[in-house]
């Protein structure tokens, strides 16, 4: 099959590769209908983030199942589903409690999340407890991009507006315009958030922002953004942040620009960031979120997707071959597209 593979930074190409084959009992086997590139394969497409050389990438796709384990129950051959990019048992404690980024079995097992998804076929472990099946079998074309982003980005911005506490007739803040920002807005929207700002300096994802439910752009940043979003909301902050890039600028502006009495939803994975404690501490600001539990948003993201009630998939705008597709990284990393997806 064809897949593609690190090489090293700056280096990823699209090769042969030994087909995917069931390696337990609890695993499924999917032929990939919809795969995309991640904001966090950047870091170590950029070799910020260390990763094997030879490896195959990618942890988001959507697809048929062709083959399951013997201890697979729930999961049929056939079914069409989104492929959330944990890997959880569903059942451990930890799961049970809606923790299943931190699964008991799959750590025992040594996996966390699914790998090597930017393929014509990939194995995912713990079939029954990771998978979400697509009512209806195999959807229309149309219906691709929507449900990919339910894998992660859309699970992991809404995830940032649980963690943030966004409740209905709130004013809410996104920091970050990248994929997992965007999707933050719908899922503020659909918590019900009656003002949403946005933190963007780029038109193109600006307009997005809008169409997805933003009231207010701030095209500033650091100091100028802060004094912006203050301005908006009379002197106060936001009730709301939602911290979606990692960095130590942009979690600096997310705690500059809350409120007393809010909390941050930070799903940004963080490089070089540090908590100010003593003004969380002053000013009751809470620190909320992580790695994003996405198959426990999965099912009622799907159900929104198919009702038609939110299109989280507008934030690809780069669609590539397979093969094509390691240009999909250069483009992001550019800043010349949101997402970049591919149908192998």
């Amino acid at each position: 099959m064809r897949a593609l593979r690190f090489n090293a930074p700056f280096d990823v190409t699209c090769v042969e590769a030994d087909e995917p084959v069931v390696r337990d009992s609890r695993d499924a086997i999917i032929d990939v209908a919809a795969t995309c590139v991640c904001g966090s394969d950047l870091w170590a497409f950029r070799g910020e983030n260390e990763r094997k050389p030879g490896s195959l990438t990618g942890h988001e796709c959507v697809g048929e199942v062709v083959q399951v384990g013997a201890d697979v129950r729930d999961i049929r051959v056939g079914d069409f589903v989104v492929v959330p990019f944990l890997a959880s048992c569903g059942s451990c404690v930890l799961c049970r409690a809606g923790q299943l980024q931190s699964c008991v079995v799959a750590a025992e097992a040594g996996v966390f999340s699914t790998q090597a998804a930017q393929a014509q076929r990939v194995r995912a472990p713990f079939a029954d407890g990771s998978l979400v099946v697509v009512p209806g079998g195999r959807p229309a074309e149309a219906l691709l991009p929507h449900l990919l982003a339910l894998s992660d980005v859309m699970g992991t911005g809404y995830h940032a507006a649980v963690s943030a506490r966004v409740q209905p007739g709130d004013t809410v803040a996104v920091v970050g315009d990248g994929a997992v920002g965007l999707c933050g807005v719908v899922a503020s929207t659909m918590l019900g958030a009656k003002r949403i700002i946005m933190l963007s300096r780029h038109v193109d994802r600006q307009n997005i922002a809008r169409a997805f439910g933003a009231t207010d752009i701030v095209s500033e940043r650091g100091d100028e953004a802060t004094a912006s979003v203050r301005e908006l909301t009379h002197g106060l902050g936001a009730d709301a942040v939602l911290e979606c890039v990692g960095t130590a600028q942009s979690m600096s502006t997310a705690f500059d620009i809350a409120r007393p009495g809010a909390t941050i939803g930070f799903v940004g994975l963080p490089h070089d960031v540090d908590v100010p404690v003593g003004r969380m501490f002053r000013h009751n600001i809470g620190l909320a979120g992580g790695v994003a539990p996405t198959r426990k948003y999965t099912p009622q993201l799907v159900a929104a997707v198919l009702s038609g009630s939110i299109t989280p998939g507008d934030v690809f705008d780069l669609k590539l071959s397979l093969e094509e597709l390691p240009q999909g990284y250069v483009e992001m990393n550019e800043r010349r597209a949101i997402k970049a997806w591919a149908t192998p």
